[in-house]
């Protein structure tokens, strides 16, 4: 049997145990540094506690909590105790975190204390049994429950193919699919990070990203600890934080919109970042301008790469060579990558298709949901990711567009079938689309184009104020327009395309 994820991790931990794994320098309460010593007896804690709680190996674990050094020792408990790990972003709403608990049927929750009354409900509504809290600063009631704790839950024997985090993504259905990732998927694509990007125990990241997404949780998190690294765990990105951590740094990751944040004063120039070896970008499209204006203010070229929920990481930029801007550079070691035509033709050079991959990195499915997994299959065995991609003569890939609508937002995706469906559920609504369009900020943001039903009337504002109540404030449009009718093709389907150039300036101020 493969080593769990856990037991590459708790091997790769340095040999003087006392050395700092995690720092975090905005911390309220509590001590600021985690050893690896006490990173590994929490997660050996915690991992007890819900053993003694009634779960056994393969149960969900739910968490929606703030960013804190417990959470990450809770996700290490997850693993080391083989239960699977399930992350809900801390800006869903009630409605959101009720259909994911419904769905994954966890044995757990853990929210932040804020959260308690409407968790319980939905807890009870669904036959959760324990429902435990957390804030960003170590108090809740899980904290009381692990403090009475003092076994240790030996790592369970978890093979390659065991399931070790459950991370939902919307899709065109509108509703959110839970992706598998196993042991084995996680540990295939940490270790290849870890080699690519030369990731040693001399390290220091600054962890600035959520952890409740893939690039936070996975991508930065497996780096730092498949190589005995230390973090600087910031709990957001805040631009006076990063600018005051970064000169005693060597890596950083960060969604574009952290660049351009960093970029958008003078105060942030090569000075502060002679330290650095490395600077990581993804979950959304950089732009060239922002590649081409960070070296020419830093010196330093953003590495950046392409993932998705489903797979991990599957392509980067050379750590050593060039790094081409509007590239995601080559596939990882352990991963293929092809581009095929509509009938399922291999595509050659400079030719533009849908983008395919396969590699031990490529999850296991939709949690219960077989049908929706194998249509994602081809009979060959490779993950359709949904991309349009074009791969040079020189081998490097470049994304050209997405197949599915997907608007990416800060980093975060946001699939438009599932914001129409709310919209299109107001009584006064009689149809609507929603668009993904540039925004400064954010790199795109949402749209939604409406059409009411006659003699009803709804403004912007009330449209919106609607949609915060039910999604995430990213998942919400950031305008609202309304029009008699949607352009439609020959075939009737709306032509997001034309909506989109209509309005194309819309967040543009």
């Amino acid at each position: 049997m493969s080593p769990s994820l856990y037991t590459l991790i708790e091997a790769s931990f340095p040999d003087d145990r006392s050395r700092i794994a995690l720092e975090a320098p905005d911390r309220v309460h509590g001590t600021a540094e985690w050893s690896y010593a006490r990173l590994g007896n929490a997660a050996a804690r915690y991992a007890a506690l819900f053993s003694g709680l009634g779960l056994a190996v393969g149960d969900r674990v739910a968490l929606k909590v703030e960013k804190s050094p417990e959470a990450l020792a809770i996700y290490l408990a997850c693993l080391r105790g083989g239960f699977v790990f399930l992350p809900m972003n801390t800006a869903y709403r009630p409605d959101e975190v009720d259909y994911l608990v419904g769905n994954a049927e966890p044995g757990l929750v853990i929210c932040d204390p804020s959260a308690e009354e409407s968790t319980r409900e939905i807890a009870a509504r669904h036959g959760v049994r324990h429902v435990l809290t957390l804030d960003a600063d170590a108090r809740g009631s899980f904290i009381d429950a692990a403090a009475k704790v003092t076994d240790a839950l030996p790592p369970a024997a978890c093979g390659a193919n065991d399931l070790a985090a459950i991370l939902y993504t919307s899709g065109t259905t509108g509703k959110p699919k839970g992706a598998m990732l196993s042991h084995g998927n996680l540990a295939s694509n940490g270790i290849a990070l870890r080699d690519a990007w030369r990731f040693t125990e001399d390290d220091l990241l600054l962890h600035a990203l959520p952890i409740f997404h893939a690039h936070g949780l996975f991508v930065a998190c497996h780096c730092a600890l498949l190589s005995g690294a230390r973090m600087i765990w910031l709990g957001k990105f805040d631009r006076d934080a990063v600018l005051r951590e970064l000169p005693r740094a060597t890596a950083f990751m960060g969604v574009p919109t952290f660049y351009t944040r960093l970029l958008s004063g003078d105060d942030f120039n090569r000075n502060l970042v002679g330290h650095m070896r490395l600077f990581t970008s993804g979950s959304a499209p950089l732009l060239t301008e922002t590649f081409e204006e960070f070296r020419a203010r830093t010196g330093h070229a953003i590495l950046e790469r392409y993932g998705m929920t489903e797979t991990g990481m599957n392509t980067s930029n050379p750590y050593d060579g060039e790094r081409r801007a509007g590239t995601v550079g080559f596939p990882l070691p352990g991963t293929d990558v092809r581009v095929v035509s509509d009938e399922g033709e291999l595509l050659g050079s400079g030719e533009v298709g849908g983008l395919q991959v396969r590699g031990s990195n490529v999850f296991r499915g939709y949690w219960r949901m077989p049908e929706k997994s194998a249509e994602e299959f081809t009979e060959d065995g490779w993950f359709r990711t949904g991309d349009v991609a074009m791969i040079d003569a020189d081998g490097y890939v470049h994304l050209v567009g997405r197949a599915k609508d997907l608007i990416i937002s800060g980093g975060f995706n946001v699939y438009p079938k599932e914001i129409e469906e709310l919209v299109d559920d107001m009584p006064e609504v009689l149809e609507s689309a929603i668009v993904g369009v540039a925004h400064a900020d954010f790199g795109e943001a949402g749209v939604a184009v409406v059409v009411l039903r006659p003699n009803r009337e709804l403004d912007e504002a009330a449209l919106l104020a609607r949609l915060k109540q039910k999604l995430a404030n990213y998942k919400v449009p950031k305008r609202a327009f309304f029009v008699e009718s949607l352009p439609r093709n020959t075939m009737g389907k709306v032509q997001k395309n034309l909506l989109r150039d209509t309005y194309c300036d819309a967040c543009r101020s």
